[in-house]
């Protein structure tokens, strides 16, 4: 693969398994948090999605497939048969630009809390151990980290099927594809990493034992959608009280065992912008590279040229963008044509509920009279 005159890697084509890809550019996974209380879709996401639709992929927000799996305010959710049709208007919208879309299946873990669940029910996880940090934004407000409800072992399969069943509705809405949120201290993470998972069942333990309920899931979704499910980790982070001394072992072998079933991609955050827990070198694109001989995307903390060196190296095949992505709808025409991006988004309008820090970041302008505008 060699720089075409004039043209960056990223912007040249790509196969992802069947599904055609304009350019290298993806649009990571990013909580949005536009969906209202009842968690529907709706026009204003359709018009968010389809202002980036320049990417080669998109991948939505994490979405939660059912009211367990719940942890954030806002977030749409694909729990339901009107959520999967209200999904629908986001991905047809999406396809009209001619740009393939999946769904992030997202089920939060102990990073969650017992205000966003019927009942009270506690947040789950594979062991009762608490998150480390200040506070949730809760229905309530902000709340303290509760100590989650370890999960039997019977209760299991049932999150198995949940995340099936969050495949079907998918599939029903029209999406190419889905990728499972094993990243970032949520639960698929929380039982890979020795940190958070000291069961002593066959779930626990050994690397072998961790990685088991994130293959069960990934063999079910698989049925569901043969070759267009991908998985997304992060073994160099700190979000949610994450980071495992055994960090190289576990995510080692993960590659591996994933690399044995035919996904669509493996989307590793290998950039330390969020944060590293430094328990030894971080882990490269190159490592996983050696491991998985599928599609990789690497992500977190990309700018243009190194995300162009990256490919060029053959260390990853795509790089997702989440950021950069906020306050350039035209992140990829910016790319394209050398432009400045805007500025980065405020942090206090990302989360407003509405079209505030949302839609409303304009396209690039060319200069005049000396000023950008």
């Amino acid at each position: 693969m060699t720089e075409t005159a004039g043209k960056s890697v990223l912007l040249t084509p790509f196969n992802l398994p069947g599904l055609a890809l304009k350019n290298r550019v993806v649009m990571s996974p990013m909580t949005r948090a536009r969906a209202g209380k009842e968690r529907m879709p709706n026009a204003l996401m359709a018009e968010y999605y389809v202002q980036r639709a320049s990417a080669g992929l998109l991948i939505t927000e994490g979405t939660p497939f059912s009211d367990q799996a719940v942890g954030w305010l806002n977030c749409p959710g694909i729990c339901s048969e009107a959520q999967t049709a209200a999904w629908k208007i986001v991905v047809d919208a999406v396809h009209a630009r001619g740009t393939p879309i999946f769904l992030q299946l997202w089920h939060c873990g102990r990073a969650s809390h017992s205000s966003f669940h019927k009942n009270g029910e506690p947040p789950v996880a594979p062991s009762p151990i608490k998150i480390n940090g200040d506070y949730i934004h809760t229905p309530k407000g902000k709340e303290p980290y509760e100590t989650p409800r370890a999960l039997e072992r019977e209760e299991i399969p049932g999150i198995v099927e949940d995340f099936r069943r969050g495949a079907e509705r998918a599939r029903s809405a029209g999406f190419d594809g889905v990728e499972l949120h094993a990243a970032n201290g949520y639960l698929i993470d929380e039982f890979l990493q020795s940190k958070t998972n000291q069961r002593t069942d066959e779930y626990g333990g050994s690397v072998e034992n961790r990685y088991r309920f994130l293959d069960e899931i990934v063999t079910a979704v698989l049925a569901v959608l043969p070759g267009r499910v991908g998985v997304h980790i992060s073994p160099n982070g700190i979000y949610n009280d994450m980071g495992s001394p055994d960090f190289r072992e576990t995510f080692l072998h993960v590659a591996r065992q994933l690399n044995r079933h035919d996904l669509a991609y493996l989307h590793v955050v290998d950039g330390l912008a969020f944060g590293f827990h430094g328990l030894g070198a971080p882990m490269t694109l190159a490592e996983f590279r050696g491991l998985f001989k599928g599609p990789l995307i690497g992500n977190c903390g990309y700018t243009r040229e190194p995300a162009a060196a990256a490919v060029q190296s053959r260390h990853a095949d795509l790089i997702s963008f989440g950021r950069p992505f906020i306050s350039n709808p035209d992140l990829v025409e910016r790319f394209t044509n050398g432009w400045s991006l805007n500025p980065p988004a405020d942090q206090a309008v990302w989360y407003s509920f509405d079209e505030v820090g949302y839609t409303d970041f304009p396209p690039y302008s060319a200069p005049e009279n000396g000023k950008s505008r």
